[in-house]
């Protein structure tokens, strides 16, 4: 296991500590003076970090440090901002690369997940959480709209009705909610959310890396292309030696139990 990536300067902590394995990255908001609110920094440093991951494909981790996911985006940067800072979309590109990442990216939720907090953690495949973990988009009280994936991608989650009142009121969803509602699948203690998130990485990291990638990129296709996209990446796989062999041990296995 490499060491986190621990500064940008002597002086200027890292907004985003990465731990790098074999299989999988774990990536953490590391701004906890700011309650990990998302800046420039965090953006650029996220970008950077997709460019690694496009290129040599892992699971993903994402966490917060201090015992908060991301409080938001900052506030200070984002009342600076004009129309075309907006139209420029700087945290929904982000989050939209994280997104589209080709292997699974897990959220790991303890504490606040606010606004460009939440959207960051909408973004991922897979959500757990703790019993402190709390989601709200509280945007429409600070004379703005969550654009950085929340009125998209929170209906997908949890329907349009639960995003439409939740995004329209700007209410807070506690950890029990959140599980109720679909948008975690997991709730664990704060001292074991870690450990849960690389038991779901071990459990990914057991399959065919090519097959995960496929399941992913499949299951983002419109329903349009149902089922061709399907078809076309069972073909590919079908033909992998990746998959005679996987058969073949299971298929074995079944002779070797049956024979006992």
């Amino acid at each position: 296991m490499n060491s986190p990536d621990v500064a940008v300067s002597p002086d200027v902590p890292s907004p985003l500590l990465v731990e790098r394995r074999d299989d999988r990255v774990v990536a953490t908001l590391n701004r906890p003076d700011k309650r990990n609110a998302i800046d420039q920094a965090t953006i650029d440093a996220l970008h950077a970090l997709c460019a690694e991951l496009e290129a040599e494909p892992r699971t993903l981790v994402i966490t917060g440090a201090g015992g908060v996911f991301a409080s938001g985006a900052d506030i200070a940067q984002l009342r600076e901002r004009r129309a075309a800072d907006a139209l420029a979309g700087i945290n929904a590109n982000a989050f939209v690369r994280v997104n589209e990442l080709p292997m699974p990216v897990i959220a790991a939720i303890d504490g606040w997940a606010l606004g460009g907090g939440a959207e960051l953690a909408f973004a991922a495949d897979i959500r757990i959480g703790t019993p402190d973990a709390k989601f709200g988009n509280p945007e429409t009280g600070l004379g703005i709209i969550p654009a950085a994936g929340a009125t998209w991608r929170l209906k997908e989650i949890v329907g349009e009705s639960r995003a439409s009142e939740l995004l329209l009121t700007g209410r807070i969803v506690d950890a029990a909610e959140a599980l109720s509602i679909g948008l975690v699948t997991a709730v664990h203690p704060a001292a074991d959310l870690l450990a849960e998130a690389h038991a779901l990485a071990d459990r990914i990291a057991r399959n065919d890396r090519d097959a995960t990638i496929a399941t992913k990129r499949v299951l983002r296709a419109p329903r349009v292309d149902h089922p061709r996209v399907d078809l076309e990446s069972q073909a590919v796989l079908f033909e992998s030696p990746e998959k005679h062999r996987r058969m073949t041990e299971f298929l074995e296995r079944r002779a070797k139990r049956s024979a006992e």
